[in-house]
């Protein structure tokens, strides 16, 4: 099976990896009156801009998707990234015979 794939997001200057806890804190900011100061508080950003730059990087996809589906998301998309490699490998192998 794939190894799970890495998304991150960035910040200012840093990047966010994005797991289920950081999906769990951006559902709670997407459900509830959670200000951009508690979203950097959650998030461990130093400043409400900050947290305005991440949530305007962040996919509207990966906004969506439940905390609990993450794992499973990311690796299809692992899975997904191997298949084409294995395609791409057998076509350059034929385009060399």
């Amino acid at each position: 099976m794939g190894e799970e794939r890495v998304f991150k997001v960035r910040a200012g200057e840093k990047e966010i990896i994005i797991d289920e806890s950081v999906l769990a804190v951006l559902k709670r900011y997407r459900t509830t009156e959670m200000t951009l100061e508690q979203l950097a508080e959650a998030l461990g950003l130093e400043s409400w801009e900050e947290a305005y730059e991440f949530v305007k990087n962040v996919p509207a996809w990966i906004m969506n998707i439940e905390p609990s589906m993450w794992k499973t998301i990311s690796r299809m998309a692992g899975v997904r990234e191997e298949m084409i490699s294995e395609r791409e490998l057998k076509r350059r192998a034929r385009k060399s015979r």
